[in-house]
């Protein structure tokens, strides 16, 4: 489903270094992948790269075997709003929006036909938010926001979840529920996460897992 060849993302400061150094990954449809590692190590660059955001100095992305690494920004766009969700790692929603119509938002940011409003009020149902959906973020835990976000990123029916430290600053139970949604969706809906994290508690929630080390990836828990 996705496939990573060779994949090298180079940056200079003092000197040339890599924040991503051959990384060469399979995952299947429906995987729950998690990627491990310490602060700096490539997490993030790697899921940027993976969704578009960032380009790769070299190497190739494969989704469904269409290759999207060189695809133009606007081909990208699209297929990271059509085929991926993501959770990013501080709850960025916008305050002016309230609950639903923050959930709604993807589905206009591209071209499409539907129901947003039909298929906000469902995810706000399936994530136990419906009794918030004229709240505004402001009114909302740091837990209920975070499940907005993931309620967001399910929007567009993604065939991805790609979430960024979704648990970095929840506590205990609200970690533990968070991870348990996530885990819902991957089984019921067949959808593949990879998740990044330096939380050990997610990866008993991970079919495989990963660690990054300066850059370069390694299968198992290394750290």
């Amino acid at each position: 489903m996705l496939k990573i060849e060779q994949l090298y993302k180079t940056y200079i400061r003092a000197k040339e270094f890599n924040a991503l150094d051959n990384i060469n990954l399979d995952i299947e449809s429906g995987e729950f992948i998690a990627i491990i590692g310490k602060s700096g190590s490539g997490k993030s660059t790697l899921l940027n790269i993976i969704s578009g955001i960032l380009t790769p100095t070299s190497g190739k992305i494969f989704l469904d075997n269409q290759e999207i690494s060189s695809l133009s920004d606007d081909e990208k766009s699209f297929i990271r709003n059509d085929s991926m969700g993501f959770v990013p790692q501080s709850t960025v929603v916008l305050s002016t929006l309230n609950v639903l119509d923050n959930i709604c938002l993807p589905f206009f940011l591209s071209k499409r036909e539907g129901d947003p409003i039909g298929r906000g009020k469902y995810l706000l149902n399936e994530l136990g938010l419906e009794h918030l959906e004229s709240s505004y973020p402001r009114e909302l835990s740091g837990g209920e926001l975070r499940r907005v976000t993931i309620a967001r990123a399910l929007m567009n029916y993604p065939k991805i979840i790609l979430a960024d430290e979704p648990t970095s600053d929840l506590d205990v139970e609200n970690t533990k529920e968070v991870l348990g949604i996530l885990k819902e969706i991957n089984k019921k809906n067949n959808t593949t996460i990879i998740l990044v994290t330096h939380d050990l508690t997610c990866l008993d929630y991970a079919d495989k897992v990963y660690t990054m080390i300066s850059g370069k990836l390694v299968e198992g828990k290394s750290i």
